[in-house]
């Protein structure tokens, strides 16, 4: 229901959220007495008598519990709104799974074509290193080659992209960080995105250059080659042997050319970042349906962020494509617990201070919000975090809500496309796969229209449907899939938003 200045979403919902900012004395159709105090556009108003400690309802779910009494009229935040210890209890597996209609007719985008089966959406060679203290190096050959003009001969390579990060020292060689680690940088080596690979190592590290290479092609097309500055004999040795191995897999690179491809080839990473109280009414339903269209094509689409999923789990266990899938997703929710327990902090450390300006309150509120990027298909799937994806449809990785870290994840698990949805205005790209950014609010969106792809924020300002906006997307992700720029790559970005996951001790 929408009303002079504000939407409830659901019947029964409680609150009603403000679509401009309102003055106190404000009278709202339909809600008792006018407001006590300002209300800024995208935060909550109650429009029912709420006593202490009962349920808030948005979403027509609870995102948390009544500090005080409140009245209709009342600003709702944190002042009168907290949440009580979530349960993950009493979930009802794979109870509303029911497999999407496929499309009967194919779509196509222009792709790279890959040795391995899959398709990239870009062409890119990468320079990817083992350690932080290969990192340098990594840029230097990177600089070198664009200096030199080394790719002046090869027009179909996009570029070379260093892959460098702050850790593969300094930790345990067999826990579950290594094996992050490990994950993480064998799936850019193997992504479809980059033609070919040059790995560089220091020669010492934990992180072995050896063990990532184990004696076989990590590649298909044999566009890999390695070497440690150690035994190259130094910085400007190395450098001078990365160019010349660069020279060659470009030769290979360059035989690339863009073909048909199936729409159903796409693997799409979803995210969000800088959340606002619009982001669950705009952007994030408007992915879910092109996310819902992706996969009705045979596409893949990723959600991630375990802990901005706290509160909504059963939504999603729920359209588990089987009780072990929605198990699986539990233990990973439950591994979070432990894991934030154990280092001195709290699942409920969202939403984040810019949330909050916002208008989210409770992590709760804001998983809700964050699980309507992933639509209505069944879940197929739960991975762990870099874990190469091996399925189609809708699936879960796990993650850190941290975005540039939750998105080296799934670029790491497949990713050829990320689409990032975003209130608060965030800037950022993650070569080698374009970032698409969606705004959830048209106010943010003439702010920052040089960074954002697409204005969701229509949605509330000219009432176009959910529906229509996520075919608009849709069409977008397919012309950026064939090679239309993104606004983060044209102005840029990608040189530091590699952000591997680093669990564990450093040593």
């Amino acid at each position: 229901m929408t009303g002079s200045g504000f939407i409830k979403l659901r019947a029964d919902d409680n609150v009603v959220v403000a679509l401009r900012t309102l003055a106190a004395g404000t009278e709202l159709d339909g809600i008792e007495g006018a407001l006590s105090a300002p209300v800024q556009a995208g935060h909550k108003i109650a429009c029912a008598p709420i006593p202490k400690n009962a349920n808030v309802l948005r979403y027509g779910q609870v995102i948390g519990q009544a500090k005080s009494d409140i009245k209709p009229g009342e600003h709702v935040h944190s002042h009168n709104l907290g949440m009580e210890d979530h349960s993950l209890q009493n979930h009802e597996f794979a109870s509303q799974n029911t497999p999407l209609a496929p499309i009967d007719h194919e779509r196509t985008f222009q792709g790279y074509r890959r040795a391995d089966g899959r398709t990239g959406t870009r062409n890119y060679i990468g320079v990817l290193t083992s350690v932080n203290c290969s990192g340098s190096v990594a840029r230097f050959v990177a600089e070198a080659a664009e200096k030199t003009g080394l790719l002046d001969r090869f027009p179909n390579v996009d570029g070379v992209v260093p892959i460098v990060h702050g850790t593969g020292c300094g930790m345990s060689g067999v826990n579950e960080g290594y094996a992050a680690l490990f994950r993480t940088l064998s799936g850019y080596a193997q992504h479809p995105n980059f033609a070919g690979i040059l790995l560089i190592g220091l020669g010492c590290e934990v992180m072995q250059v050896s063990d990532l290479v184990g004696g076989r092609p990590i590649r298909s097309d044999g566009a890999l080659r390695y070497m440690t500055i150690q035994q190259e004999g130094g910085t400007r040795r190395t450098i001078e042997k990365a160019l010349a191995e660069l020279e060659g897999i470009a030769d290979i690179a360059n035989k690339a050319v863009r073909s048909p491809a199936p729409v159903g080839d796409l693997t799409i990473g979803m995210q969000c970042g800088g959340s606002d109280g619009y982001s669950g009414i705009t952007a994030n339903p408007a992915l879910g349906y092109a996310s819902d269209l992706l996969v009705r094509h045979g596409g893949t689409t990723i959600l991630s962020e375990t802990p901005e999923i706290y509160g909504a789990e059963h939504l999603l266990t729920s359209r588990a494509a089987s009780a072990a899938v929605g198990e699986k997703l539990l233990e990973r929710v439950r591994w979070w617990e432990d894991y934030t327990s154990r280092n001195g902090g709290e699942m409920d450390n969202n939403p984040s201070p810019g949330n909050k300006r916002g208008g989210l309150t409770t992590i709760l509120e804001k998983s809700l919000g964050a699980v309507a990027k992933g639509g209505t298909a069944p879940l197929s799937g739960v991975y762990e975090f870099a874990e190469q994806i091996d399925r189609k449809g809708f699936v879960f990785m796990d993650s850190p809500g941290f975005d540039p870290c939750s998105v080296t994840g799934q670029v790491a698990s497949g990713a050829n496309i990320v689409v990032f949805t975003t209130g608060r205005g965030s800037v950022s790209g993650y070569k080698p796969t374009p970032c698409i950014k969606l705004a959830t609010n048209s106010d943010m969106y003439r702010r920052m229209s040089e960074d954002m792809d697409l204005n969701c924020g229509d949605i509330v300002t000219e009432g176009i449907s959910i529906e229509r906006k996520g075919e608009e997307l849709f069409e977008l992700m397919i012309r950026v899939a064939s090679g239309e720029q993104t606004k983060s790559e044209e102005l840029g970005f990608g040189g530091v938003e590699f952000v591997p996951w680093q669990i564990g001790a450093v040593m």
